[in-house]
This record gives structure tokens, sequence and C-alpha cells, in this order.
């Protein structure tokens, strides 16, 4: 596959990974609400890239289908249930860090059941379509936003 000027990149004709890295498969969703704002959940300061941004979301386990996970951890980390027919895919990230290499597909939802709340202690931010540089993200996590612009 070649890449057109009008085809959006993802970061990942960046330089290739090194061998042996272990591949780590995670899914995330922009959540867009009625006022066209998108949720972002703040990364606890203990954990890896503690203090950085994110779009809701987590790993893939063994066996299950990306939109699985994401119904999962969206119940999990958010107290709410998403059908299944309103995820849609939007994007991926594919990026090397020193330790693993990361596979992110992104969806978006504007459609879900119940109140966002943070069940795991995580603060969130509702942030409109021209904010969402002014919040410091995962390196894997920056390429997705323009596209996500674009697409708002």
């Amino acid at each position: 596959m070649t890449t057109s000027a009008s085809m959006p990149t993802t970061g990942a004709e960046a330089a290739p990974a090194s061998p042996g890295l272990k591949l780590v498969t995670c899914v995330a969703v922009a959540l867009i609400d009625a006022d066209n704002r998108v949720l972002l959940a703040q990364r606890p300061a203990h954990k890896p890239m503690g203090g950085l941004w994110e779009f809701p979301g987590g790993k893939i386990e063994a066996g299950e289908l990306p939109e699985a996970a994401l119904i999962r951890e969206l119940k999990e980390e958010l107290g709410i249930e998403v059908p299944q027919r309103c995820l849609a895919p939007l994007t991926f990230a594919s990026h090397s860090y020193e330790t693993f290499h990361l596979l992110m597909p992104l969806y978006i939802c504007r459609n879900w059941n119940g109140m966002v709340r943070p069940l795991e202690g995580q603060t969130l931010a509702w942030v409109r379509r021209d904010k969402l540089h002014d919040y410091p993200m995962p390196a894997a996590d920056v390429p997705l936003v323009p596209i996500l612009q674009d697409w708002l």
C-alpha cells in the first residue's frame, strides 16, 4: 500500500520497531457528547505515563475482539454500557515505545447508556475539538488527535 497526500497517517511511517519488541494491543474510543466534546481520562500518577491524558479504553485480552474489549473497559472504567452498533472505527495508532510496540484502534461513539463516572479514580475532562492539543498525551495518541479533529 502506498500513502498519498490525502491519506491521514498515524505515526506508523516512523522508524521500524526493534526486533523482539512485545506487541501490545489496546483499544480506545473518542466518546463524543451532545455538545461535540470528547472525553479524555488522565492516567494515574503512579502508572507508566502518569499524568498524561488519553482516550478511554484498555488492553485487549487473549481471544477478545476489539469491540468486546472496549465495551468491557467502558463498563469497568466509566460505568456506561455501549451497544456494539454504536462503535465506529475511525483510525489506529501503531507506535514503538522503548519496551513494546502498541497497536491501538480508535473508535468513535456518540451513544451510550448511563452517566459517565470515573470508577477507577481517574480525572475526566470533556474537551472541545480545538482544545484537544492542550492536554499532554502519550506519544501513540498524539497523531490520532488531528484525524479526530478533522472528523469532528
